[in-house]
């Protein structure tokens, strides 16, 4: 199935992208509130494997918000790809790097965000959602525990970032709008309806038409289930945590001279099974 935020609203997206209000097929059984189904997540999945799709709307581009707007957690990690590691000029992690975001910077899939006052760098990223918490989650286990996937941008102001040791990394990707995930949640098994494997995803971005990032996310040093054992070793997931996964090469900051954002530049991210997002950066 496909999940979306359709102007403050849970929905359910048929094949032509077309919206199924939930609250009303489900008969008010579940609420339109997106961000609470997460705490539902087996019961929801059960009735959405059924729900009748007809009455289907048409939904404007503009409409969609961020398909977790309130994750109890954010987590993001570091350095998750050999490429991008390289080109900071680090060495590979042995142990996943983390970090964490601030809900407070979450946005949707399209619209503009105000530039801060650094150097804003774009990261392309798959977003895991978590469907089912837990502490301790085998690595075996960890897909039953991902309510699907997302996209997202960890959009960075460098000079805040870097601003004395050690780096600030949650303060500098965390403005307003620093955040965007969407257009929709996809399952897992919707991606393997499609021929696609959740573990080998193509994502990207575009600044002005230019590609400036492309991936496969089987590239990942640290893969998605790995990732949640590694956390749910420490802390306990949470229903509708969302995890960031790490971005390929390709970042403003590792090109020579370095690239970064500008009033008026139009951002356009991608993932194969997923969508896409479309952002404007506007001046302060």
């Amino acid at each position: 199935m496909r999940l979306a935020n359709v102007a403050g609203r849970l929905v359910l997206l048929d094949p032509d992208g077309k919206a199924v209000d939930v609250e009303a097929a489900s008969g008010g059984r579940f609420g339109p509130d997106p961000q609470a189904v997460y705490a539902r997540w087996a019961e929801f999945g059960e009735w959405a494997a059924t729900a009748p799709l007809d009455g289907a709307v048409p939904v404007a581009d503009d409409e969609f918000d961020a398909v977790v707007p309130r994750p109890p957690q954010v987590f993001a990690i570091g350095l998750n790809y050999r490429d991008h590691a390289d080109e900071s000029g680090f060495d590979q992690p042995t142990e996943p790097v983390v970090f964490t975001k601030y809900a407070s910077s979450f946005t949707g899939p399209r619209g503009d965000i105000t530039l801060s006052p650094g150097d804003v760098d774009w990261e392309v990223e798959l977003v895991a959602v978590v469907g089912v918490g837990g502490h301790d989650i085998a690595e075996a286990d960890a897909w039953d525990h991902v309510a699907g996937f997302s996209l997202g941008q960890d959009i960075s102001d460098r000079v805040t970032q870097f601003a004395a040791p050690p780096a600030q990394f949650g303060l500098g990707k965390s403005y307003p709008g620093f955040s965007p995930v969407g257009p929709c949640l996809v399952t897992l098994d919707e991606l393997r309806a499609a021929g696609l494997d959740p573990s080998d995803l193509e994502l990207g971005c575009l600044v002005n038409g230019e590609s400036v990032q492309k991936g496969r996310t089987r590239d990942m040093i640290f893969p998605v289930p790995t990732i949640i054992a590694r956390l749910s070793a420490i802390v306990t997931l949470l229903p509708g945590d969302a995890i960031f996964t790490g971005t390929p090469a390709g970042v403003g900051m590792g090109r020579t001279p370095p690239r970064f954002l500008q009033a008026g530049d139009e951002l356009v991210t991608w993932c194969t099974g997923i969508g896409e997002m479309r952002h404007r950066f506007v001046a302060p």
